[in-house]
């Protein structure tokens, strides 16, 4: 079946919100409720930065999802894009909508005129970091977090 890759409609509400909970429980991370819900409002409004695409299956499944955060930058005079979420329906993997969604991303970058977009993923990863190694170089940069 066909996968299109569009950005985030009002009518995705319980798709979405189902695909971002298994992310979130991939990660093995706690999320609250509320801040799931204030998710979808700034991501579905565009508001203060924030971007999302899904990848949908046929006409109307949900099947991936891609978060972005476009900001100013202090080393640029352009804006970054930070691709914050990307998770892909676990039955749907190894079908090229993980690479389609950043691709996707590139190209509301470059629309939008950015000249960095970056991202982070666990180190033992490995799935996904073949594609990434595929798309994008590493940074070499260590996060460190309080």
């Amino acid at each position: 079946m066909p996968t299109t890759i569009r950005p985030l409609e009002e009518a995705d509400r319980v798709q979405w919100e189902a695909l971002f909970r298994a992310y979130i429980r991939y990660y093995a991370v706690k999320v609250p409720d509320d801040v799931i819900a204030l998710a979808w409002q700034r991501l579905l409004a565009q508001e203060d930065g924030f971007f999302a695409l899904v990848a949908v299956e046929g006409t109307d499944r949900l099947v991936g999802l891609a978060h972005a955060l476009f900001h100013r930058s202090t080393w640029s005079p352009t804006c970054y894009c930070y691709l914050e979420d990307l998770f892909v329906d676990i039955d749907t993997r190894r079908q090229g909508v993980g690479r389609a969604l950043i691709e996707a991303m590139y190209r509301e970058a470059d629309k939008r005129g950015v000249t960095r977009t970056y991202w982070t993923t666990r180190g033992d990863n490995a799935a996904a970091r073949r594609v990434f190694d595929r798309l994008a170089k590493p940074s070499g940069f260590v996060q460190y977090r309080r």
